[in-house]
């Protein structure tokens, strides 16, 4: 019997506990794990003997790997063209974002689907196939937590595309630790994998995922899976995103902007026209700004709201932003343009309930500070993207010909952006090239 504990972020394994992962530098994140040793597998004097078969890579022929079409268009153009056999599909998101209805309108009349699940009833799963109008004659269910009988389930089915909801909630009995533990959560994930990949089986596996919005359980799960699915949002708002992260079989841009109806989700062709629709230009610190999700362009409000602080210490808050580089911009702001933020509390809110890392917003940003500090709203018809640096000069951003076009196509007349080297001819709009932030002030009305 040997024991060990495993980071359940990065996975790495350790003979004692500790507090803190030497790796990853997470806190509390290291489980026990116990197992018996098979001193066979450490005697290598007669590995000589082991019959080994190469493969030459030169004489296999190129053949297009099969793609299984599902019922959505969307979901299809993210995974890459569709379900590949024998592939394992990852798809994580948090509590009520809309995992279980997405995977249900992922049925197929064409496949011969078995969804097994460790959290629903079949009561419960029969209600939301009849709510998204869903046929339950297509689908064979399952209730189960335990691997084993899950595996001897599939094989005596042997579907086209089985469905697991969710990972967390099943164990095997072959390693112990309670269900959603680092190391039953990697164990039953290989023998799914397994599995699949010996029955041609297109899996598509719903993971839970953590206070920080990562995808629970050991890193190395990520790793065994060919595709990695995230949906993404407030689930307060109607729409999500649903972007790919890996992919072995596609593209790692494809991304889709879904609203949430009555009947399931549904693709919005032209998000921004939806996010732009309730602006009030007559306010000071909102400041339009451009995001890149995916291979998509969106166009988002940004808003500012800066106030004399009660207190001796001033607040920074900060919805859909990151909280420290808002406290770099405010840093920038009062070193360059002299703004005496020091005595305000400054909040920070991107509109629609997305968590952005984008550093286009850099701009928009400290636009919509400056634009609220003072009191003055932004000349109308403006968009604010580009990078700011320590010593308050604009950096240049990928994609800025893409977003040029499409605040363009948006009817935006002033475009503000970092100088690069590629000019982009549009008639009919001002096309702004600043270099730092110090010009922001004539921007403003």
């Amino acid at each position: 019997m040997k024991t060990i504990y495993s980071c359940s972020k990065c996975g790495t394994q350790f003979p004692k506990w500790s507090g803190r992962c030497l790796d990853c530098g997470a806190w509390g994140t290291l489980e026990k794990e116990t197992f018996i040793e098979d001193e066979r597998k450490n005697k290598t004097e007669n590995l000589k003997d082991v019959k080994v078969d190469f493969i030459d890579l030169s004489k296999i022929k190129n053949e297009q790997v099969k793609k299984i079409k599902t019922g959505l268009i969307y979901f299809d153009k993210i995974v890459g063209g569709g379900l590949v056999s024998s592939s394992l599909v990852l798809l994580g998101g948090e509590p009520g974002i809309g995992k279980s209805t997405i995977i249900s309108q992922i049925i197929n009349k064409n496949l011969n689907t078995l969804y097994i699940s460790g959290e629903e009833n079949a009561n419960s799963v029969k209600s939301r196939f009849d709510r998204l109008e869903i046929d339950s004659k297509l689908v064979k269910f399952l209730a189960e937590n335990n691997i084993e009988t899950i595996l001897a389930g599939v094989m005596k089915i042997k579907p086209d595309f089985l469905i697991i909801d969710s990972i967390q909630t099943l164990y095997t009995s072959e390693v112990e630790g309670d269900p959603g533990g680092v190391a039953q959560v990697r164990a039953c994930t290989v023998k799914i994998m397994e599995i699949s990949r010996k029955f041609n089986i297109a899996t598509l596996i719903i993971s839970h995922v953590n206070k920080s919005g990562d995808l629970a359980g050991p890193k190395t799960m990520e790793h065994l899976v060919d595709c990695v699915l995230n949906l993404e949002g407030d689930r307060l708002h109607r729409f999500r995103i649903l972007k790919c992260i890996k992919n072995r079989f596609g593209a790692t841009d494809e991304s889709a902007i879904l609203e949430m109806t009555k009947s399931g989700f549904k693709e919005v062709i032209n998000p921004s026209k939806i996010y732009l629709s309730s602006i009030n230009p007559e306010s000071s610190g909102i400041a339009i700004t451009s995001i890149i999700e995916g291979n998509q362009v969106l166009m988002l409000e940004l808003q500012a709201l800066v106030s004399k602080t009660n207190f001796g210490y001033p607040k920074r808050t900060a919805s859909g932003y990151d909280q420290k580089r808002l406290e770099l911009l405010i840093a920038v702001l009062q070193s360059k343009l002299d703004l005496k933020l020091n005595l305000y509390d400054v909040y920070i809110n991107l509109t629609g309930g997305f968590k952005v890392s984008d550093r286009a917003l850099d701009l928009a940003v400290a636009m919509a500070i400056y634009s609220s500090y003072e009191n003055k709203k932004i000349q109308e018809k403006s968009v604010f993207f580009g990078e700011v640096g320590l010593g308050g000069e604009i950096r240049q951003i990928p994609k800025t010909k893409e977003r040029i076009k499409e605040a363009v196509s948006l009817g935006f007349k002033n475009i503000i952006i970092p100088s690069f080297e590629k000019q982009v001819e549009v008639k009919g709009v001002n096309l702004n090239c600043i270099k730092n932030i110090k010009e922001l002030k004539k921007f403003l009305i």
